[in-house]
């Protein structure tokens, strides 16, 4: 049995949750995030060390694409349960763990309403996963729930002016986000996070750090992204050809502005915040 609470129906006036994430799923699950999602690997290997992710624990990756985090988790000899709300990611990550011998288990489910009992787990963690949430305070009480006591989460969530802060906010120009729903980015920044979590935090620890984006050139970054990745991917759809060369001509600009290679190739230092929650033992 579980005792995940039912979504409630929408206050007047307050953002029509159910809708939102109706449509970032058919955004996530256009294009094929797992060709991006592999090269995230190392975050969530980092994750998993700062996490203390120990052999025999139980541990829950929410929202978690093709299984960066679970990947580490299950290399650890942690017993681990795989989710998210798109079953062609989770088969991916089935594939990349059956390919390494991993034992484990995945479930389709939603971030927002995971369907498992409270204290389940002895881990929680989620890699640029759970901040896509639109309802940003029931996400985190879920994450807590899903917690023993004492149990620790653990998340890298993209910052607000990092790249991906101000490549949503470019997005943002040509397709705006829904009204009402607080920006995925403000799980970047710790003083947000301390608030969301509130009184089930016994401890927060966050460290800013670094992804760094590595490509051919601009142009090869972009048909990656506009082929691949369902923000990007999606944004172009919905414009005309205008639009999608004006949007085209700001990512360029920003890639090119964030670029640290040179002339020769692309690496672009995407900055995350790596958290560790632990929740309270009483």
């Amino acid at each position: 049995m579980s005792d995940a609470i039912p979504a409630p129906p929408p206050a007047p006036g307050a953002p029509d949750y159910a809708a939102i994430k109706q449509r970032q799923q058919a955004g996530w699950a256009s294009g094929d995030f797992a060709v991006i999602g592999v090269t995230l690997q190392i975050v969530g290997e980092s994750l998993a060390e700062a996490a203390d992710i120990r052999a025999h624990e139980d541990v829950i990756d929410i929202a978690a694409g093709n299984g960066n985090a679970t990947l580490a988790a299950a290399r650890r000899f942690a017993r681990v349960v795989s989710t998210d709300y798109v079953p062609a990611l989770l088969e991916k990550g089935r594939a990349r763990a059956e390919a390494e011998g991993l034992a484990v288990t995945f479930r389709v489910a939603d971030a927002e309403n995971l369907p498992f009992d409270g204290a389940s787990f002895d881990a929680a963690l989620s890699t640029f996963g759970v901040m896509f949430a639109p309802d940003h305070r029931r996400a985190a009480s879920e994450m807590l729930r899903m917690l023993r006591p004492g149990g620790r989460i653990g998340m890298a969530n993209w910052t607000p002016d990092g790249f991906i802060g101000q490549l949503f906010r470019i997005i943002g120009k040509y397709v705006p986000p829904p009204a009402g729903v607080t920006s995925p980015a403000r799980w970047g920044e710790e003083a947000y996070l301390r608030d969301l979590f509130g009184r089930g935090a016994e401890q927060v620890h966050a460290q800013r750090k670094f992804f760094n984006f590595r490509y051919a050139s601009a142009a090869h970054w972009l048909q990656v992204f506009r082929d691949y990745y369902g923000p990007v991917h999606k944004a172009y759809a919905a414009l005309d050809q205008a639009g999608a060369r004006a949007l085209e001509q700001d990512l360029t600009t920003l890639l090119e502005r964030s670029n640290t290679a040179g002339a020769q190739s692309l690496v672009v230092p995407a900055e995350y915040l790596e958290v560790i929650i632990n929740k309270r033992r009483s």
